[in-house]
């Protein structure tokens, strides 16, 4: 699914709530909605990918995404500097997942989304992928989005921080903390241990 149709519910139509309007004010906002949705259209997806491993549940993450696009809608004219709009949205949807996962309060068994990493292929590659699904699914989600961000999107530390709202410091230290635990549980398996700690 791309773009704005990411949005789209069953009735076909998105479901963005538009502010009151007067007449004379219509065609700023049109122009508003237009500037949003080419944000949006632009990062949904990589919005999406980040929502469905850091909820690890792909119908979950869809509607966090949607939620997150509605609540940056409304608060579209808070955003001061167009430049940053990846970092505030990807804050925005971390956010409501967050949100989400405290509500929900359960964790989930079951990864939908297998992260891109480059693994060997054949019956090997499939057993490292399973390793590291399982072990990314008993981070925190604080710690499951950091690492995600930094090692298969490709963010730096400072721009982590700026999409989190966390200090570049606590950045790093939820780094150092997720991949010793991720090693530990790659390293327990390895040795046919994992689980058993």
């Amino acid at each position: 699914m791309t773009g704005m149709g990411m949005l789209r519910r069953q009735s076909g139509h998105p479901e963005i709530a538009t502010p009151m309007t007067r007449p004379d004010d219509a065609d700023g906002l049109a122009a508003r909605r237009l500037a949003f949705e080419r944000l949006t259209d632009q990062r949904l997806l990589r919005a999406y990918r980040l929502a469905t491993l850091v909820m690890r549940d792909s119908s979950a993450a869809q509607d966090a995404v949607h939620d997150a696009a509605v609540l940056a809608w409304t608060r579209f004219d808070e955003l001061r500097d167009r430049s940053l709009f990846d970092a505030w949205f990807d804050r925005i949807v971390l956010n409501v997942c967050r949100q989400r996962l405290r509500e929900r309060r359960v964790r989930p068994l079951v990864i939908d989304a297998t992260p891109e990493v480059a693994l060997a292929d054949g019956a090997s590659g499939r057993a490292e992928r399973d390793v590291l699904r399982r072990a990314l699914s008993r981070l925190t989600p604080e710690h499951r989005a950091v690492v995600v961000m930094r090692h298969l999107e490709g963010y730096s530390n400072s721009e982590i921080a700026a999409r989190t709202g966390e200090r570049e410091g606590t950045v790093k230290s939820r780094l150092h903390y997720a991949l010793r635990e991720l090693r530990a549980a790659y390293d327990a398996a390895g040795r046919g241990t994992e689980g058993t700690q």
